[in-house]
């Protein structure tokens, strides 16, 4: 297996990596963790740390070209290899790529796996380990390209190989999910939907759905929307607008950060736009969607408007829907006539999942 991971500047891939590898060896996979871009400062160590997009792009260019034929001529004496680069760089040069078609061809990668992070854990990074200038707007804005970079790369090499879109999450919590889709291919693929925004304020509402994403975690090799959550930034900007800050105070990876209230606005529009695109991306690539709708203290349903349209995407894409309903009122004709199933506590949905897919 060789698989092309790609991300961002900011995503601290290689930790992440270093992670997956060590889960991999513990279940007795060898695994050649190939890192570009600390095999190009190893090639050329008169380049100091964090100057290698400064160097003229034609020696920028020989030398990439030098360490992916390393990595090359090591994967066909690997059994797994994962390749850690980037789809495209953004520097002084302005957008240009970071690898070489013809030599992706000649590695002919089984998988590429684009990893994300929250445009808050990416400023943190930054601000603490690079001397990147950026905006909020420039982080969104290099994640997107990333994101469609890689995608258009592995259509461009081998359309026949999967493409993943996958978050790191807190504290790496998907390194378990990154394992599963390289070497257990044969666990279902599930994209979990829950209300967010509608239940932000209601603890025990919120307990309830980490239950439910643990309990399919078990299963599934998920993917969870929440393991990347910006969506409160604009509100919580907006209140401190009213209260006559200029910057909001939120948490990342058990820390605290503070950003600018007017950056914070400026990417509203794109938080939400890819916000709505990604969901849409992560259940394109699963095998089925399960939607956990928890209910009000009134025993009505905390159904959100992107929770049905998430079941509408899915249905209309023909995936498994499987709907756990644990409200009072009985679901909708447009939920009932659309699942696979519907169950009505998660106890039940893991005593049917346990037996269909364990």
């Amino acid at each position: 297996m060789i698989i092309i991971v790609t991300g961002m500047v900011g995503i601290d891939k290689k930790s992440y990596l270093q992670k997956v590898c060590q889960i991999a060896g513990k279940k007795n996979k060898d695994v050649l963790l190939c890192n570009v871009g600390n095999r190009m400062y190893a090639e050329a160590p008169d380049i100091p740390p964090g100057k290698i997009l400064d160097i003229p792009l034609k020696r920028l260019h020989l030398l990439r070209r030098s360490v992916f034929k390393d990595i090359i001529a090591q994967s066909k004496q690997s059994q797994n290899v994962i390749v850690n680069t980037h789809a495209t760089f953004r520097w002084r040069h302005g957008l240009f790529p970071a690898v070489d078609f013809d030599q992706m061809r000649e590695l002919n990668a089984d998988m590429y796996i684009c990893l994300i992070d929250g445009v808050t854990a990416l400023h943190a990074r930054l601000e603490a380990e690079h001397s990147v200038e950026h905006t909020l707007k420039d982080l969104i804005v290099w994640r997107e390209e990333e994101i469609i970079s890689t995608e258009m790369l592995c259509k461009g090499i081998n359309d026949k190989v999967p493409f993943y879109c996958l978050a790191r999450g807190i504290d790496n919590e998907t390194t378990e999910t990154f394992y599963r889709l390289i070497f257990e291919k044969d666990i279902k693929r599930a994209y979990l939907s829950f209300p967010m925004t509608a239940v932000s304020d209601m603890e025990d509402v919120k307990k309830e759905i980490n239950t439910f994403r643990k309990s399919m975690k078990r299963y599934f090799t998920c993917f969870d929307p929440g393991d990347l959550e910006e969506s409160h930034l604009p509100q919580k900007a907006k209140e401190s607008q009213a209260a006559g800050l200029d910057y909001i105070e939120t948490e990342t990876h058990g820390h605290k950060i503070r950003l600018d209230t007017q950056q914070v606005m400026q990417i509203e529009r794109d938080i939400n736009s890819q916000t709505y695109a990604r969901d849409f991306l992560l259940i394109d690539q699963s095998d089925m969607i399960i939607s956990f709708i928890p209910s009000f203290a009134d025993g009505k349903a905390a159904i959100s408007s992107g929770v049905e349209r998430e079941l509408q995407h899915a249905h209309e894409a023909a995936k498994d829907v499987y709907v756990i309903w644990t409200a009072k009122q009985a679901p909708s004709v447009f939920i009932t006539q659309t699942a696979t199933k519907v169950f009505t506590s998660i106890n039940e949905a893991i005593k049917h999942f346990s037996k269909e897919f364990s």
